[in-house]
Parts: C-alpha cells; structure tokens; sequence
C-alpha cells in the first residue's frame, strides 16, 4: 500500500464486551468516519464487515468465522495482555495489528492502515504462491514439450528449452501455455534459430 487509507464509510465490527474502552474505541472510529458496531458473539461469513477489531484477551476460537485460516478481511486486535497464549491467539486469528489496553485515541488510526496493509500483503503473497504452485505443476508438462523440440531438431535439452522460451516470449504468452498448446497439436513445434 502506498498511500494511507481513508476509512470513511468502512463498516468495523467490534468483538468485544461493553467498557470504557470500547466507548473510547467507538467514538474514535466514528470520527475516522466508519460505521462501526460491537458486539461480543461470533460474526458469520455472511454479515462480514470491512474489517474487524477482537477483543485478545477475552476472544475464543469461533469468535472469528476462519478458524485458523487467513482472514478474508482485515483484522486488529485489542490487547491490554503481555501472556503470550492472548498473542498467539491473536495472531492465530490473523490479526494484523494491536491496539493496546487502555485505548489511546492516537493508536487507532495507525492501527487500522498497519491492519490493512499486511492484510493487502498476506493477500497477494497467497496469490503470488497459487501462481507458482500452478507453474509449478505445469512444469511437467514443458519438460515434455522441451523434450519433443529436442528430438525434431537434434538438440540437447538446454538448446530446446532456449527454443521453447524464446518462442513463448515472441507470441507473448506463458511458456507453460505454449507448451500444452504444442503437446495439445494446437500449436506448431517452433522452429530453431
């Protein structure tokens, strides 16, 4: 994230029991502009807001709907707890931030960007290694292509692969695409150079 967020118009939902805290924590967030509620039940995937701030030091395993997994939204935690089983919890939550106990009103805008931005981070670092495991997979499928460009043109497999890479570069697609368009008859075998 390169910029700070505006929050204005965000929906936050509170995961905690009733205190002075949770009025410092509300007014706060209202005047950040979101819409915020509190509750202290466990929230469904059905009604989730825009982000999430649990109470650590009272919170249970249902509280949140991804039991363990990542969260789908951003998550910040309130803590007023040194015990490292509350910030193992936590974490194992997903929480992304701390807010600590008693509540300062000048930790909360902070709270909230650090939230999102790892949230935004754990996000693409989860997509960036669903693209590799699917390179991944397909790896053996361009071996078998690199192997069939090494038998028609008397090539060891290093020279072929070279062949099959600067072919996928010039058509401007994944090499793994090529490949499965080569094995698939789809696509010619590209010619040495």
């Amino acid at each position: 994230m390169r910029e700070t967020p505006n929050f204005a118009g965000w929906s936050v939902t509170v995961l905690h029991r009733e205190d002075s805290n949770t009025e410092r924590l509300l007014r706060q967030l209202r005047l950040l502009g979101l819409k915020a509620t509190m509750q202290w039940k466990p929230i469904t995937t059905s009604h989730l807001p825009d982000m999430v701030i649990v109470d650590a030091d009272q919170g249970f395993d249902d509280l949140l709907p991804w039991g363990g997994d990542l969260p789908t939204i951003p998550v910040a935690a309130l803590l007023g707890s040194e015990a490292p089983g509350r910030i193992a919890w936590a974490l194992k939550q997903g929480a992304s931030a701390i807010i600590a106990k008693p509540v300062a009103a000048s930790a909360v805008y902070p709270a909230l960007v650090m939230a999102l931005s790892i949230h935004e981070e754990r996000k693409a670092a989860a997509a960036h290694a669903v693209h590799l495991e699917e390179r991944l997979r397909l790896r053996p499928i361009v071996h078998a292509a690199v192997r069939k460009i090494a038998e028609r043109h008397q090539v060891d497999d290093d020279r072929a692969y070279g062949i099959l890479r600067r072919s996928a570069m010039s058509r401007r697609m994944p090499m793994e695409q090529l490949a499965a368009s080569i094995l698939g008859g789809v696509e010619p075998l590209p010619e040495a150079s």
